[in-house]
C-alpha cells in the first residue's frame, strides 16, 4: 500500500513505524491470522493500556496515543483483531491474547465498534473480571441501530467495494479543519489496506443484533466517555443510550474532532487518558510506572 496522506507521511509517523515494532500473535489454533499489536511503554506493567479500533481502523490508528502516553511511563497496547465473525468468538480470543501476553487485566480504550467489543469484553469477563477500566469513544451499546441485522448474514459474500462503500457513507467532509480532513484521509488509507474477509467479518459483528447488558458491566468503578459536539457518524440518541448505560460515568466532550478524535485531537484525548488512568495511580491495577 502506498501511503499518501499527511499522517502518513508525518515525522511523528515516521518515527513510530521506524522505533515500535509491529508483532503478530497466533492465540487460535486454526486460523492463519494473529493479532497485529503494537506494545509502547514499561513492559513490567501487567494493567497497562489496550486501544481497539474501530471497523476501518488497523492497529496504526493510535499511534499518537502510543507515542504520547508512553513518554509520560504509560503502558500503551494497540490491537487489531484477527478475522472473528461474532462477538462471543472474538472476547474469547482477546482472552487468550492478554494471557498471552501475561496481563493481569486491562484498561480499554475503544473507538466505534471498538468501544462495543470493550463492553462486551467486560460484559464476557465479569463472573471473572480481566477489565479494570473503559475509555469509550464515539461508540454505541447497541448494534440494531445500524438496522443490517437481516441482511448482516449476507456481507461474507460481498465484494470488498460494497463493504467499503458502506462504511465511507459515515465519512463527512463537510469539514474544513486540516486536522480533521488528515484523520480521514489516513483512515481511508487504513480501510484501503484490509482485505474482504476482515471487512466482511468486522461488519458482521458491528450489524448482528447484540447489546450491553447494563447490570453486567455496572462493576466497573471507572468509566469515561469521550464525544465530540461536532458532526460524526452516529446520531444523539445513539450517545444517549451510551450514557444511560454508565450513568456514573466521567463525560470527556471535546468541541470538535469528527470522527476520529484521537487522531484529529489527540493532545486533547491524550489529556483525557492521562487523567482518567491517574486516578489508579499507587494501586494494582496502575498502568504507569511508578
Amino acid at each position: 500500500m502506498v501511503s499518501l496522506s499527511d499522517l502518513a507521511q508525518s515525522l511523528e509517523y515516521v518515527s513510530f513505524r521506524s522505533s515500535i515494532p509491529l508483532r503478530t500473535i497466533f492465540v487460535d489454533n486454526n486460523s492463519d491470522k494473529g493479532w497485529r499489536i503494537y506494545d509502547t511503554g514499561p513492559k513490567t506493567i501487567r494493567t497497562p493500556l489496550v486501544c481497539l479500533p474501530p471497523v476501518c481502523g488497523t492497529a496504526e490508528i493510535f499511534f499518537k496515543q502510543m507515542l504520547g502516553l508512553s513518554a509520560k511511563g504509560i503502558r500503551v497496547i494497540s490491537a487489531e483483531h484477527p478475522i472473528y465473525w461474532s462477538v462471543s468468538d472474538w472476547c474469547a480470543g482477546f482472552v487468550k491474547l492478554i494471557d498471552y501476553l501475561e496481563l493481569d487485566k486491562v484498561h480499554l480504550f475503544g473507538a466505534s465498534l471498538g468501544g462495543f467489543l470493550a463492553q462486551k469484553f467486560a460484559e464476557y469477563t465479569s463472573h471473572c473480571p480481566r477489565v479494570a477500566s473503559l475509555v469509550l469513544c464515539n461508540t454505541f451499546c447497541d448494534t440494531s441501530v445500524f438496522s443490517y441485522n437481516e441482511t448482516s448474514s449476507l456481507f461474507w459474500m460481498l465484494p470488498s467495494l460494497v463493504l467499503k462503500k458502506m462504511i465511507m457513507v459515515n465519512f463527512t467532509n463537510a469539514h474544513h479543519d486540516k486536522r480533521i480532513i488528515d484523520s480521514v484521509d489516513f483512515m481511508v488509507e487504513r480501510l484501503d489496506s484490509l482485505s474482504q474477509q476482515d471487512l466482511a467479518s468486522r461488519l458482521t459483528i458491528n450489524c448482528t443484533n447484540s447489546f450491553v447488558d447494563p447490570l453486567k458491566v455496572n462493576y466497573l468503578k471507572a468509566v469515561t466517555i469521550i464525544d465530540v459536539f461536532d458532526e460524526y457518524a452516529l446520531s444523539s440518541p445513539v450517545r444517549e443510550d451510551v450514557y444511560k448505560c454508565y450513568p456514573n460515568a466521567k463525560l470527556a466532550n471535546l468541541k470538535s474532532g469528527g470522527n476520529f478524535p484521537y487522531l484529529s485531537r489527540s493532545d486533547e484525548v491524550n489529556l483525557h487518558l492521562q487523567i482518567h488512568l491517574r486516578g489508579f495511580d499507587g494501586t494494582d491495577v496502575s498502568a504507569q510506572a511508578q
